[in-house]
Order: C-alpha cells, then structure tokens, then sequence
C-alpha cells in the first residue's frame, strides 16, 4: 500500500543507526536514536509479531532522548534465541542480558507484549531507574473482553504449527488475517492515520523467524501478564492506558496501577491498544512529564 507516514519528517531529524551485539547465543539487531551525549536513554521493548518500526512513532515525538530500540529473540532482523522456548522467562532473561550489553541503567519502556517482558525483567532484577508500560497488559487476555477471539487465535496458532511447513507459514501471513487483525485494533476514524496503520502491519506483522517461536511467543503473551510482577517492581512506574484497549479494559488497567508500590497511570481517550500509531505525541507527552528531574507532575 505504502501509505504516506505522517511521523516521518520528525522521525527523520533524528539520527540514527543499526548495531548488533550477541545475546544468549544469538544475534541481536538494534537501533539507536539520538544523540550519544543525550542525558536519558530509553531501552524500547516491542509488541508481539512487531519489531522495532512499531515504536518509531513515539521515538519520533522524543527529540534530545538517546533510545536503545532492539527487535525481540525471532522476530524482525533479530534471530531466535537457541535451545530455548522462548517463554516470558526466556524473554525477561534476553532483555536483561541486552540492556547490560547495550543500554546499561536507561530507563525500560516496555509496549503490550513487551510491557509483560519488561515488567518480568524489572521484577526479576533488571536495573532501571524508572519503568514505563505503554498498553500494559493487565489481566489474562483470556478473560478480557475478547477472550472468545483469544480462544480462537490460540486455535489459529496451534493449527499452523501442525500443517505442513509451508502451508502453516502461509496462514500465519495470510494478508487478509493480518489486516483483520489490524482493523480490529484500530479506533482512529482519520482515513489516512488508518492507511498507515494498516500499511504498518502489512509491512512488520509477518517478519517473524519461524511459525514455532511465533506460537511460543503467542503462548507466552496471552498466558501472563503484568500483574505477577507488579508488586515486585519498586523503581517508579508510569502506565500509559488507553479507555478504549479491547486486550486490557481501562477499568483492569486502574487495578493494575495499584498493585505497584509506586505507580502513575495515565489514561487517553478515545484509542485502543494502538497508542503508539494513533496517539504518539500524548504519550510521548507523558513519559517526557514522567522523566523529568522534579519528579514528573503528571497531573
């Protein structure tokens, strides 16, 4: 479709490059934004069955921030994580070895999928002096109000993994399933931010390293969630929570900020699980509040 961009002219004044650096036993490709000398670095954690594209339009609302920004273990450019099952655990266990190999003390951002990663990772001993979770997953997806499309996803994952290769890898990138998929998460009514949006899935959805990692991660997203770590995580945490997400409701999300001993959640209205494609500038807002030297009045 290649539908226009509406974050690039800020996304390019931003400079940026591809790394790489080897992590439990397998590559991992990154980006940095920013400049090196910048006084914060944010260490960016995707969602799932996206890479690092998926944030960019926050990265792009955070000029003067240096940002570590890496595709998770099979997907994107990053490869599979040998020997292992690719479970939260396993994630949590990456992204700690990551961040002491490449962004040693920035603060974690953590998105969705990635915002259960982090908090595992935080909760577990990742050093951070802040935490923030965009979309966080809050409750089991399984019983939020769409746990009958979860059930059927589930079937979906599973079945592909049990046809032949290349009949299960071309259901898992079936364009019409992906673009079912993105419509269903997007609530903007602008035509073009939905082309974008769209076109953004089209894109990333499908660069996944195998139909195997893709149902273990899957597994792994919609089996846990933030709160096992909630309690756990004692460096301030800011949720960015969305009134209208079909994954987490705004009401599990109120819950959820008060299971940390230290949390502020802000919530934006009118937008779904999509906050980093339909509203990048409120929540870049927030976190800038959030990182402040005062101590972010967030009100």
């Amino acid at each position: 479709m290649n539908a226009p961009h509406p974050y690039a002219e800020l996304l390019a004044a931003i400079p940026v490059e591809r790394r790489t650096v080897q992590v439990l036993g397998a590559e991992t490709v990154y980006w940095v934004y920013g400049e090196a000398d910048a006084e914060t670095t944010l260490l960016l954690v995707h969602g799932f069955r996206g890479d690092h594209h998926g944030l960019e339009p926050v990265v792009a609302h955070l000029p003067g921030v240096r940002i570590v920004s890496p595709d998770l273990p099979g997907f994107g450019e990053t490869a599979a994580l040998p020997g292992r099952e690719h479970t939260i655990e396993d994630y949590a266990a990456w992204l700690t070895a990551f961040a002491a190999a490449a962004a040693p003390g920035a603060t974690v951002l953590g998105h969705s999928f990635g915002s259960i990663v982090a908090a595992a990772a935080v909760a577990d001993g990742l050093a951070t002096p802040r935490l923030i979770l965009v979309n966080p997953i809050g409750a089991p997806a399984l019983e939020g109000p769409r746990g009958v499309l979860t059930r059927l996803a589930v079937l979906y994952y599973r079945a592909a993994a049990r046809l032949p290769a290349r009949a299960g890898d071309a259901l898992l990138r079936n364009g019409v399933i992906v673009r079912v998929m993105s419509m269903s998460m997007a609530k903007t009514r602008d035509r073009e931010l939905r082309r974008f949006i769209h076109d953004q899935h089209d894109t990333y959805f499908s660069r996944f390293a195998d139909r195997d990692v893709l149902l273990q991660a899957f597994l792994a997203s919609v089996s846990n969630d933030v709160r096992a770590s909630a309690a756990r995580i004692s460096v301030p945490t800011l949720l960015i929570a969305a009134q209208r997400d079909d994954i987490t409701p705004i009401e599990a999300e109120r819950r959820l900020a008060t299971m940390f001993p230290d949390a502020t959640l802000v919530e934006i209205p009118d937008v779904g699980h999509l906050i980093h494609y339909e509203t990048p500038a409120i929540a870049a807002d927030a976190i800038k509040r959030f990182l402040a030297p005062s101590g972010a009045d967030m009100r």
